[in-house]
């Protein structure tokens, strides 16, 4: 009797047990789990979602973000079934997005960043001497957009530059290396504010105005020849050195590379004194698409990791502090190009590839 009952006893104290780490365990993926959530980005956001402290942010309000990379306009291409949400990298192809979806009412931008020109320091230089950018700080300066198209108009070449035969690099025609605006935001945003300090201080917007636009940016776009799909690509190939001595990116590019602890002494930020912001757009596809884009634009530790990746929260300038050496911390001196309307857009974008 004494064996039957202890044997009945040990069955249930290891019954307990396993009742009681089952529980726990139930308990602890209560408080852990978390709602997966499925979105097409723009390139230049990988990193930030890849950000093991901003996993860590999103799973603390409920949320796992698994992401995939597309070209902001290709994302027009894409089927979207069974995602939760678009991010492209501005409002003109979001909204396009958004009507094709039938997503309605206003569309969340959580942050933003300005187009700049990444330069390497003998360019930058030589670049300044020649009337067409002004340095401001060791690492710091503005392009002359006005100067810089009528010297594109005239294919102007490095060697036609007082100063460019010191660098063997600076050769050949003198142009920014820019991502292809019929899939890629950049470049799109790229003619768009060419297109603006083309035609006066004025958005293209009518058939007349794009006709004379379209010369000069075929011209921005031919020279290039084969364009990288996006600015990852293009500033990953200029920050190993390879390619054109003068790139078109986002300045949340150049911040993040900052923020991680690089500081190339060949790198010059030039920001465009006419250029356009790029604000990063989200269309919520369902409710767990919109509940992210709410918390990309209000939760104080995510506005914290946007800084920390180099985007701009919307609302408060001083939230973003950059290493004012290569960037500036407000954007003072920089003229805010409006956008043409996404039809105007890409019909400038098919006409420049020609």
């Amino acid at each position: 009797m004494r064996r039957i009952v202890g044997i009945v006893l040990a069955v249930l104290l290891v019954g307990g047990v396993v009742a009681a780490v089952v529980a726990g365990r139930e308990a602890d993926d209560k408080g852990t789990a978390t709602k997966t959530v499925q979105g097409v980005i723009g390139s230049e956001k990988a990193e930030f979602f890849e950000d093991p402290d901003v996993v860590k942010a999103l799973a603390a309000k409920g949320y796992t973000v698994k992401a995939e990379t597309s070209g902001s306009w290709a994302m027009e291409g894409l089927d979207l079934g069974g995602y939760d949400f678009a991010f492209p990298s501005s409002q003109a192809p979001a909204t396009e997005l958004a009507a094709k979806h039938g997503v309605r009412g206003t569309l969340p931008r959580p942050f933003y960043s300005p187009l700049v020109v990444v330069a390497h320091k003998n360019a930058a230089e030589v670049l300044a001497s020649n009337g067409l950018a002004t340095l401001d700080a060791e690492h710091r300066g503005t392009l002359k957009m006005a100067a810089y198209l009528d010297a594109a108009r005239a294919d102007r070449t490095w060697q036609q530059l007082k100063g460019a035969s010191k660098y063997g690099e600076l050769t050949g025609t003198l142009y920014l290396s820019s991502t292809d605006p019929e899939t890629s935001n950049s470049g799109a945003l790229y003619l768009a504010a060419a297109s603006y300090v083309a035609n006066g201080g004025k958005v293209v917007a009518s058939d007349a105005e794009v006709a004379r636009a379209t010369p000069l940016l075929h011209k921005l776009v031919s020279v290039q020849g084969a364009q990288q799909s996006s600015t990852d690509a293009a500033f990953r190939d200029f920050v190993s050195g390879a390619g054109n001595p003068l790139v078109l990116v986002y300045e949340s590019q150049v911040a993040s590379l900052l923020a991680a602890g690089q500081h190339p002494d060949d790198l010059v930020v030039l920001y465009p004194d006419t250029t356009v912001n790029s604000d990063h757009t989200v269309v919520p596809l369902t409710e767990n698409g919109q509940a992210v884009a709410g918390l990309l634009a209000t939760d104080p530790r995510l506005r914290q990791l946007e800084v920390r990746h180099g985007f701009r929260p919307q609302g408060e300038a001083a939230e973003f502090a950059s290493a004012t050496t290569y960037l500036k911390q407000e954007l003072t001196g920089v003229r805010q190009a409006p956008v043409p309307t996404s039809a105007v857009l890409h019909e400038l974008a098919r006409r420049a590839r020609g």
